[in-house]
């Protein structure tokens, strides 16, 4: 993974002494509230319901056991226990003292991290594959280029005030793992004829006007790709609309324009862009993509695994994922136990996972954007093992990409920007489906919830989606379907009419019985509801 040069520790530890000065303003009351608004925001510091709240980066979700052995630190030190992982790969905490933020900041940055850049009209965070560098369908690892972007967007002075937030996507696999057509740029990595480039899509996003993006330009080759986003952005710099933050982001750009039009703009920028010479040399790329080289595999390890616990057999079917290193595994670590809030991590179960990536994976762990952790490097042998202390630390749960694996944002709980509570719905539908053998029966089903039109939560791209509402002071939650953010993109449909949160955990059963009755052999949910269409769910809920 990468590791700071003395450059990057120097900007990290220069915002953090810049941002105590600002703060101790705050305190003696020399800035205003209006004042720090927008420098506390640069720093990833949000003003909750009930608390300071504050976004540290995790730059494409990975990060070592030592950085997250201080994560844990910093949430049993600071905040009431626990850290909050989010669906963009990175981590929050909900109960931050304003006083104490400086201090946080300077802890993370003696591990190579910081907060900056997770909130704000800038690039935001640049997310990839969870799996990036160890799943044998890749062309390339796409980490070099997460990085290589992430060093270009830091402090740039084109993109700092951007129209809109802006976030950016990098895969390198036909099975998109990262939702990367809902992002605002997202780049496919590929080959053709023998070289390495990308696919590049732009206009894609959640939230108030939700839409998939299109294909802009089909090849970009690795040399140009830089060049490329920045004509992007300049397009979108120079026409954005500032004047309505809820028309501001390039989705709204690319559809008002329409997609040619849009791709006429970039094709001339990009144009403009090749006489300046601006795209990093390769020796630049060839010094990132070092810090991704293959780790110390051991050869010849063992494929063998002893299923006899049967209970640590149905946690490898449902957590192991295929390794392209033979006697390897990859392991899914689900934060989403069904009593418990999908993200959250006491700061005994993340210096726990710390432990685990240090003696069993190489010392790498990551952040899914659904909100559960991966050990990429695990040996089989050490599987078992890993379980017990998993099952030990209620982090054995084996439910990846069943009904239970629930996506939810923080919702009406801490976030001042919500209309309703996600946690509460999200823990009565896990337990209404608690039942292994129910989630075995219904198999693959993405279910995600937002708290807000904002989407956090990506209820757009669930097979069942819930958004919650206010009608009339009162909480509601509407229910969409057909959804899905991987590479059959797709957003979910209201199906009509709101329901109280106990009306809305009977609607999904109600649903999920339909698709019982109706499934053909091997058809997953998202299948069945594409092939049958609307008619028959809303029936059922409504009827």
């Amino acid at each position: 993974m990468y590791r700071y040069d003395s450059y990057d520790q120097s900007i990290v530890n220069a915002r953090v002494e810049e941002f105590r000065d600002q703060v101790q303003r705050r305190l003696t009351g020399a800035l205003t509230e209006d004042q720090f608004k927008p420098l506390r925001l640069m720093n990833g510091l949000y003003l909750q319901l009930h608390a300071y709240m504050l976004r540290v980066a995790i730059p494409y979700g990975t990060l070592s056991g030592k950085q997250m052995r201080k994560l844990g630190e910093i949430a049993a030190k600071y905040d009431k226990g626990y850290g909050h992982f989010t669906t963009r790969q990175n981590l929050q905490y909900n109960w931050i003292k304003l006083a104490d933020a400086p201090d946080i900041l300077a802890e993370l940055a003696t591990v190579e991290m910081h907060a900056i850049q997770t909130s704000g009209n800038c690039i935001r965070n640049i997310s990839s594959d969870q799996y990036a560098g160890v799943s044998a369908d890749e062309v390339a690892d796409p980490r070099p280029w997460a990085e290589l972007l992430r060093q270009w967007s830091s402090f740039h002075p084109e993109f700092t005030y951007l129209p809109r937030k802006f976030k950016i996507c990098v895969i390198a696999s036909d099975d998109d793992r990262a939702a990367m057509r809902l992002h605002d740029i997202g780049l496919k990595l590929v080959e053709r004829d023998g070289v390495i480039g990308a696919e590049v899509y732009a206009g894609g996003g959640m939230g108030r006007t939700p839409m998939v993006a299109p294909l802009i330009r089909d090849f970009v080759p690795e040399e140009e790709i830089v060049s490329y986003l920045e004509a992007c952005l300049r397009v979108y710099n120079r026409y954005g609309r500032r004047d309505n933050k809820y028309k501001a982001r390039i989705k709204i750009l690319v559809h008002e324009i329409g997609v040619e039009d849009y791709k006429r703009q970039v094709e001339e920028e990009f144009a403009h862009m090749r006489t300046l010479g601006l795209n990093p040399p390769v020796e630049e790329l060839a010094r990132i993509r070092a810090f991704f080289a293959n780790p110390a595999y051991e050869a010849g390890a063992s494929e063998d695994i002893d299923r006899a616990d049967p209970a640590f057999a149905l946690w490898v079917d449902r957590q192991v994922a295929a390794h392209k290193q033979p006697g390897y595994a990859i392991v899914n670590i689900s934060l989403k136990p069904l009593t418990g809030i999908p993200g959250d991590a006491s700061a005994e179960q993340i210096d726990l996972v710390a432990s685990l990536a240090e003696q069993y994976s190489l010392d790498e762990l990551r952040v899914t954007h659904a909100q559960n952790l991966v050990l990429p490097h695990v040996k089989k042998a050490d599987l078992y093992a890993i379980w017990q202390k998993l099952e030990e630390a209620g982090l054995a749960e084996a439910n990846l990409d069943l009904i239970t694996d629930i996506i939810a944002c923080p919702g009406l709980d801490y976030c001042a920007l919500a209309n309703a509570r996600s946690i509460p719905l999200a823990q009565k539908i896990a337990q209404r489906f608690a039942a292994a053998e129910r989630q075995a029966e219904l198999g693959e089903l993405k279910l995600k919830i937002s708290g807000c039109i904002n989407a956090c939560g990506h209820h757009h791209a669930g097979h069942i989606g819930i958004l919650g509402v206010d009608r009339k002071g009162v909480e509601n939650f509407q229910l969409l379907l057909g959804g899905s953010g991987a590479e059959d993109a797709s957003l979910g449909q209201i199906t009509g009419p709101g329901f109280s949160e106990d009306g809305v955990v009977d609607a999904i059963e109600k649903v999920t019985d339909i698709y019982l009755a109706e499934r053909t052999s091997g058809e997953r949910f998202l299948d069945t509801y594409r092939r049958i269409g609307m008619k028959p769910f809303k029936e059922a809920i409504y009827g």
